[in-house]
């Protein structure tokens, strides 16, 4: 029998890093082999490295002497015995890195290949990926694919070349793996890192995939990561927490006003312990990615066949010329089960809703919203407000105990969302709200009995489809930040109603000091409905909205968007053209911050002051809201608009930092939002409530409703009833009407939830009642005027 050498000594890193190829022992190479080769032992694989001998404190091995090959086999049994019994040990605390490490070196096959190996041809991976994929191809087609053309291996005798082959079969094997999570924040700070940063607000935290900079781009919130210096050196890394079957890499240059940076290639390397990497290569040699030729939009390059590995590493190979190395980044990956992952498993948030958690395409969606429409017949209602720019019908779902009819005394509310294309979240939630909804009514749920039984609700999913349209072809991942926004036609519908903020200001300036400025219903500048004003400049989507809100007397309603954490109320524009961002209060301030704040308390992270910013702000120290001019001045809002134009409140909830989170992620991000939801809704039954009639009890349509101290009116819907939003307190309430004598009365208003009644009886004045007689007998009253009749009144005086 061949006798086996061992080194006489084994210390130090460089020894226990070293490996033994058993075949070699067994052949009789008595030459020690290269370090980091493997054992390979009955088709499994072992990697030593530091870490297992430093579980075992091997300080010094004694000179081994001549063995036979029964002996080397007996000693080699001993040792897997003895690791596999460490690595049983070692899971008894998952939150260690060491048991960690441990774990993974013991019981997974490698996911990177020595340096001899990656020059090689073939290596064991290959090989058995080979077999297994052409077998499959054997069975199926009886062929095998050599480039583009089919050749028969029994007609020829020749095989194709095996490396080719391999990543060629399985590019169309590879499976489809989401995101990590770099946008969406799943992934920590902590697991980002890089060579070299250029300064704090440029570090590897903000190398995040669509990543927004400050308008003047401080120190601590910048648009990307960019190295420190510029050299082959750098790289960008990221620590999965855990084996991950990656697939792919997604980057973007530096979101910047003043500067041009991005990355046009570079190489990817992985490793299972931050020492040793490896390149993704295809086959022989290390693949070179084309990146990014501008900064904004996203470039995704996929990897010939998914890799296990744990830690992944960009390294740019070029970058533009008048620019530095700065990328942000989305890596694409499947984590691999793992139940003693501590990581992972502290952060899980699964649900037991069946629901349809995916995104909808434009006819899908009209599909989805007929099945609900099927299944609870007797609550929903399908209706369209208008249609696109493109001609696509802007769908809405009415949920009601009597659909298609307003009843008198109940209030009617209002989602929408997708008024910027891209921030396709809300939507999702729409349409996940509407079924979750239909499905407890049918099981009997109280709660959400009571809401649809006392309330007129309406959802209205995608105001702008044809920007979705866009957003949707493109991809979750490669839309970027700004694909779709807009309409077909290139307007902001968010920003594109009528101006009334401009229209108050400046009438309560010309009339200081009078009482009577009118600060409810003030009504659309002419020039906005003008034909030429209204094809240059306003949208079809959006004159569709205001018609609609015109038409229901909406009370309360929130327009769902995207890319922020935070919820926002009006006014959203400041009052001196000069401020960027100012507060800027409504009269009913108090009442809007608490509806605000009902939508974020119950969120599972809006209100966290340990969650990470989503760009620049920090919302969670005002408790997830916000004043919406505080935050920037917009002129047009919808919020503002419906508070001056109809009795509608309006708030706008940024229901996530991903404006098109993978769908993967919608079961999380429904599980976050659906308690905000119902609670917001429900906030529509705050306040007072009542009808205001005449004697005969009928009832008086656009009554005014004032209230003591607040300086905004609302007015009573078609049938005279009236609801008015108001927090715990007791008001001093007036009701009137032209042609009636006002009528004054207090109200109360409770903390529990319900609306008070507070109702009116108004009657007829004199000289509405002359009016009457005289138009009932076609005689026309005169009509002096208060100044013109004080006039004749004096001169009858003096004669």
């Amino acid at each position: 029998m061949a006798d086996i050498a061992f080194p006489s000594t084994w210390t130090g890193s460089v020894q226990a890093r070293q490996l033994f190829k058993v075949g070699d022992f067994l052949g009789g190479n008595k030459n020690v082999i290269n370090p980091e080769e493997s054992i390979d032992v009955s088709g499994h694989t072992l990697v030593l490295v530091d870490r297992v001998i430093a579980k075992l404190n091997l300080e010094e091995v004694p000179t081994m002497h001549a063995l036979t090959r029964g002996c080397c086999v007996a000693v080699l049994g001993l040792c897997l015995w003895g690791l596999v019994n460490l690595a049983g040990a070692a899971f008894g605390d998952p939150g260690e890195d060491h048991d960690y490490y441990l774990q993974e070196i013991i019981s997974r096959q490698p996911h990177y290949y020595p340096e001899e190996r990656r020059r090689s041809p073939e290596s064991p991976v290959e090989r058995r990926l080979k077999t297994e994929l052409k077998k499959d191809k054997e069975k199926r087609l009886g062929a095998v694919k050599n480039g583009n053309k089919k050749t028969d291996k029994k007609a020829n005798g020749k095989t194709p070349n095996s490396s080719q082959e391999t990543y060629k079969a399985a590019e169309e094997k590879i499976e489809k793996c989401p995101p990590l999570g770099l946008e969406a924040l799943r992934i920590d700070d902590f697991q980002l890192h890089a060579s070299t940063v250029k300064r704090y607000g440029l570090g590897a935290h903000r190398g995040r995939l669509n990543i927004q900079a400050g308008i003047f781009e401080d120190d601590f919130y910048d648009g990307a990561w960019c190295a420190g210096r510029n050299d082959y050196a750098q790289w960008f890394e990221v620590d999965a927490r855990r084996l991950t079957k990656f697939t792919g890499v997604v980057t973007q240059g530096r979101n910047s006003l003043w500067s041009s940076d991005w990355v046009t290639s570079y190489s990817v390397l992985l490793s299972n312990d931050s020492y040793s990497w490896v390149a993704v290569n295809n086959g022989s040699d290390d693949m070179v990615f084309k990146a990014n030729q501008e900064k904004a939009i996203p470039v995704l390059n996929e990897f010939p066949t998914p890799i296990v590995a744990r830690y992944i590493r960009i390294n740019p190979r070029s970058w533009y010329p008048d620019g530095d190395i700065c990328m942000r980044v989305e890596i694409l990956g499947c984590p691999m089960p793992d139940p003693n992952n501590y990581y992972r498993r502290r952060n899980e948030v699964t649900t037991t809703d069946d629901l349809d958690f995916r995104h909808h395409s434009y006819k899908e969606m009209r599909q989805l919203m007929k099945i609900v429409n099927e299944q609870c017949p007797n609550i929903t209602r399908i209706y369209n407000i208008g249609k696109s720019y493109q001609g696509m019908k802007l769908y809405a779902i009415e949920i009601s105990d009597n659909p298609g009819v307003h009843e008198v005394g109940e209030p009617e509310f209002h989602y929408s969302s997708g008024a910027h294309g891209n921030e396709v979240l809300g939507r999702e939630l729409l349409l996940l709200l509407m079924q979750f909804m239909c499905q407890e009514y049918l099981a009997g749920n109280p709660r959400i009995k009571h809401l649809v039984e006392e309330t007129r609700i309406h959802f209205l999913p995608s105001v702008n489809p044809d920007g979705y349209e866009k957003a949707y072809e493109v991809g979750s991942e490669l839309v970027g930040w700004s694909l779709g926004r807009w309409t077909h036609d290139g307007v902001d519908i968010m920003h594109n109603f009528p101006d009334l903020n401009s229209v108050l200001w400046e009438g309560e300036e010309r009339r200081r000091g009078y009482k009577n400025v009118n600060n409810h219903h003030l009504p659309i500048p002419e020039w906005y409905l003008s034909d030429n004003a209204t094809q240059a400049q306003v949208a079809a989507e959006t004159r569709a909205v205001i018609a609609w809100m015109e038409k229901i007397p909406f009370v309360l309603g929130g327009n769902l968007q995207g890319g922020e954490l935070v919820v926002t109320y009006p006014f959203d524009m400041t009052r001196f053209s000069t401020k960027v961002h100012e507060y800027s209060a409504t009269p009913d301030d108090h009442v809007f911050r608490w509806l605000a704040f009902s939508y974020a308390s119950t969120h599972r992270l809006m209100t966290d002051a340990n969650r990470r910013v989503c760009h620049t702000d920090d919302f969670a120290k005002e408790d997830g809201t916000i004043n919406g001019a505080s935050w920037h001045t917009v002129a047009g809002s919808m919020n503002d608009f419906s508070y001056l134009h109809t009795n509608c409140f309006e708030i706008s909830i940024y229901v996530g930092c991903d404006k098109f989170p993978h769908e993967s992620e919608l079961p999380d991000q429904w599980e976050n939002n659906r308690e905000s939801l119902l609670v917001f809704m429900e906030q529509v039954h705050r306040g007072i409530k009542g009808i205001v009639q005449d004697p005969q009890g009928k009832g008086i349509p656009n009554a005014v409703i004032s209230v003591e101290g607040i300086n905004h009116d609302i007015t009573t819907a078609i049938d005279g009833d009236y609801w008015r939003l108001l927090n715990p307190g007791e008001y001093k309430v007036t009701a009137k009407a032209e042609g009636y004598s006002s009528a004054t009365r207090n109200c109360e208003v409770g903390y529990d939830m319900g609306a008070t009644e507070c109702h009116f009886v108004l009657t007829r004045t004199n000289l509405s009642r002359i009016k009457e007689i005289m138009e009932k007998f076609g005689k026309q009253p005169i009509n002096l005027s208060l100044k013109r009749f004080r006039r004749v009144r004096h001169r009858r005086r003096q004669l």
